[in-house]
């Protein structure tokens, strides 16, 4: 039998790297499902929520020995986003969906048991990746909007299996996303809050308009907090350019609310507590830190002293 092929991404940084998956039904041998590729105890995981979502539309996997590959094979890969291009592509071996078809297209997105396609964090970059490789995009329709940003491709943002496997054959259609902005002016601090204190936001617009950083020393209770918070108010907003450089960051967070890209500047707090991998970034999977979430905005540093020192577990006197 053939192999399907269908592709997905994995990510390093804000990069997302092609990963073609293939699927492959052996004719005969023992029943088995194995999944290849370097992937990590998520994408491992996934043959049990693809089984049971393809049982949930009405499809059951052929007892033959299934063999799913994601190369490039040394490339590592993380995450549930897997589960909806390997669906995919079992769906094609099986003769369900044109394979031909679905070569055409980027796939992501996480299968809960019942064949709803959940959302999952990366899908900008994902998007930006796939109008790169001139290819559409099949995604969650809660990220829809997201990846609406990307520009002039096709999207296809499905809430289920089921559904897009209707819009595939042209049964049903659906909708495209549309692009969505965040309301910026709602629960926005502003400057104009504050009373008193004419010295100190005299110096939080010398900072604004010359991108300068700033040292605040007081008592507690003096302001500096509330003061803080509205500095990205007297920022100019980003542009266009900016703007999604920042939702791409924001996107491999999962911070990127409603798919809503935001054209107010970042005001990020962390705790002084944070560990090192928490501030700039790393893990097991490795995530943006406070400091690339605050990118093009604000990083405010409450009670700097109390931070650990660069390099070390030991805080700093």
């Amino acid at each position: 039998m053939a192999v399907a092929h269908v592709y997905t991404v994995a990510f390093q940084g804000i990069e997302a790297r092609e990963v073609d998956v293939q699927v492959h039904i052996a004719e005969g041998g023992q029943q088995a499902f194995n999944i290849v590729g370097l992937g990590d105890k998520a994408v491992n995981e996934s043959k049990e929520r693809v089984r049971a979502a393809l049982a949930a539309i009405g499809l059951s996997l052929p007892y033959q020995r299934i063999t799913v590959n994601l190369a490039p094979a040394d490339l590592p890969k993380e995450g549930s986003h897997y589960d909806l291009p390997i669906a995919l592509g079992l769906m094609a071996a099986m003769g369900v969906l044109p394979a031909g078809e679905l070569a055409h297209y980027t796939a992501l997105g996480e299968l809960s048991l019942d064949a709803q396609i959940t959302s999952v964090a990366g899908v900008l970059p994902a998007a930006i990746a796939a109008s790169e490789a001139e290819r559409g995009l099949i995604c969650p329709a809660a990220c829809g909007p997201e990846a609406a940003w990307a520009g002039k491709i096709e999207i296809i943002a499905a809430p289920s299996l089921i559904s897009l496997v209707n819009h595939m054959k042209g049964v049903s259609v659906l909708n495209a996303p549309v692009p969505k902005l965040a309301n910026d002016a709602v629960n926005a601090p502003d400057l104009r809050d504050v009373k008193g204190q004419e010295t100190a936001k005299r110096a939080l617009e010398v900072v604004a308009a010359g991108g300068h950083n700033l040292l605040m020393i007081g008592p507690p209770g003096a302001g500096k907090s509330m003061l803080a918070a509205r500095l990205p108010g007297l920022l100019p907003p980003l542009d266009a350019r900016e703007a999604l450089e920042l939702s791409m960051v924001q996107s491999l967070a999962g911070e990127l609310a409603d798919g809503a890209i935001s054209r107010r500047r970042p005001f990020r707090n962390p705790h002084h507590s944070a560990s090192m991998a928490a501030l700039t970034g790393g893990g097991l999977r490795v995530k943006p830190g406070e400091v690339s979430m605050a990118h093009l905005g604000v990083l405010f540093l409450d009670e700097l002293p109390e931070f650990p020192a660069l390099g070390s577990n030991v805080p700093s006197p």
